[in-house]
C-alpha cells in the first residue's frame, strides 16, 4: 500500500499536503527570525531555490511578533518553531504562522496544550506534532531497553492523542532521529498506525558531505516505500544546500519529474580532460535552468562517452585537446575543450527558448 496516497489532506497556507499531492520540501532559516529584513531575505533565496514550506524559530516574543510582518513579503508558507513556551506558540498563531510545530510533551501541560489547540483552531492551522529520539521520554526507554523506533512511534501517537482529545485532527506528525535505520523502522511502524501525513528527514545528519549520504539513504529508503508527504535535508550547511538536495533525491526516486538531471562519468585513464572541475562547472551552471526537464551528461571521453550516455538529452565529452558536443548520442559539433562550456550554455538556452514557445 502506498501511504503517500492514503493520507489526510492537510492544507498549510498555499499549499497541500497529504493525500498523494506532491511531496512538499522545507528548510529552516538560521537567521534571527526578529531581524525581518535578514529573514525574508534568507527565505526568497529558498524561494527561488524551490523551496515550499519554511520554517522559523519562535524562541522569543519578538520573532513570535515577526512572523506577519515576514510574511508580507514572502511567498511560501512559514511555520513557527516552538520550544517549550506556549504562549509563544499561541502569539505566532496570532501573528500569522501557517502551521506551528510543538512537542505536546513538553509545552508545560495538558491545560497548556489545550490553549494551543484552541488558537490553531481558531485560526484553522494546523500542528505539526514532533518527536525525536533526543527526546523520548524515560518510561519508553525503559520500557522498550532503550531508545527504540516502537518507543518513538508509541511517543508520538501519545502526542497525537492528547491534541485528538482537544477535539483537533488538523495535523501532520514528524519523527525523528539521527540514527539511520532506526528512523526507517520508526516510519514503517507508523505508517502502520495513522493517517495523518507524515513530515521526514533524518536529524543532526551533519555536514554537506555526511549528511548528504544519510539523508539520501535514509530519505530513499523511506520515501521509496510510499512514505512521506513533506520533507528536509537537514544539514549543517547554507539552508540552500538542503533544497538542492531534497530535489535530488525525489527527482532521483522518480518522486519529481521537472528539472535538469545531471549525469557524469567517474573518469578513467581514457580522460584527458579536467573532467571533475568541468563537471562541477555544469552543475553549478544548470541551476539557472533548473525546470527544463532534460538529462544532461558530461562524459570524459569522445569514444565512449556519447555512446554510454546516449539517454541523455544533451551532453558534453572531453577529448585529446578537443571536445564533443553531442544530442541523444549523435555528435552534433566538434569544438575545442575550453568553449565546451559556453557551446552546452547555448544548448540549453535553445532548450528553454522551445520550451517558452512551446507554451
Amino acid at each position: 500500500m502506498n501511504h503517500r496516497e492514503q493520507t489526510k489532506v492537510i492544507t498549510i497556507g498555499n499549499v497541500k499536503i497529504g493525500g498523494g499531492n506532491p511531496i512538499a520540501i522545507q528548510s529552516m532559516t538560521n537567521t534571527e527570525t526578529s531581524d525581518v529584513s535578514a529573514t525574508v531575505r534568507q527565505i526568497l533565496e529558498l524561494e527561488e531555490a524551490g523551496c515550499n514550506i519554511i520554517r522559523a524559530t519562535a524562541n522569543t516574543i519578538a520573532a513570535a511578533d515577526a512572523f506577519d510582518k515576514i510574511k508580507e513579503h514572502i511567498h511560501i508558507p512559514i511555520v513557527a518553531d516552538i520550544h517549550f513556551d506556549y504562549k509563544l506558540a499561541i502569539r505566532a498563531i496570532e501573528h500569522g504562522a501557517d502551521k506551528i510545530r510543538i512537542n505536546p510533551g513538553n509545552i508545560g501541560g495538558f491545560d497548556n496544550l489545550k490553549q494551543v489547540v484552541a488558537a490553531a483552531k481558531q485560526h484553522n492551522i494546523p500542528i505539526r506534532v514532533g518527536v525525536n529520539s533526543g527526546s523520548l521520554e524515560k518510561n519508553l526507554i525503559e520500557k522498550y531497553g532503550g531508545v527504540t523506533a516502537e518507543g518513538i512511534v508509541e511517543s508520538a501517537l501519545d502526542k497525537v492523542s492528547m491534541i485528538e482529545q482537544c477535539d483537533y485532527d488538523n495535523m501532520v506528525i514528524s519523527i525523528k532521529s539521527s540514527d539511520v535505520m532506526m528512523c526507517v523502522r520508526a516510519h514503517e511502524l507508523i505508517a502502520q498506525h495513522t493517517k495523518y501525513p507524515l513530515h521526514v528527514g533524518i536529524t543532526e545528519s551533519g555536514t554537506v558531505y555526511r549528511g548528504n549520504i544519510k539523508s539520501a539513504v535514509g530519505l530513499g529508503m523511506i520515501l521509496g516505500q510510499g512514505i512521506g508527504d513533506t520533507i528536509r535535508v537537514s544539514l549543517t550547511s547554507d539552508p540552500v544546500e538542503e533544497i538542492i538536495s531534497a530535489k535530488t533525491i525525489l527527482r532521483t526516486l522518480k518522486l519529481r519529474n521537472d528539472g535538469i538531471e545531471l549525469v557524469s562519468c567517474p573518469t578513467c585513464g581514457r580522460t584527458k580532460i579536467d573532467l571533475i572541475t568541468l563537471a562541477n562547472q555544469v552543475e553549478r551552471m544548470i541551476q539557472e535552468y533548473d525546470h527544463l526537464p532534460i538529462k544532461v551528461a558530461v562524459m570524459g571521453c569522445a569514444v565512449n562517452g556519447p555512446g554510454e550516455a546516449k539517454e541523455a538529452d544533451l551532453g558534453i565529452a572531453g577529448g585529446d585537446g578537443e571536445g564533443l558536443l553531442f544530442r541523444h548520442g549523435e555528435i552534433v559539433r566538434k569544438l575545442p575543450q575550453d568553449q565546451l562550456l559556453f557551446a552546452l550554455r547555448e544548448e540549453l538556452d535553445n532548450y528553454q527558448s522551445e520550451i517558452s514557445l512551446g507554451s
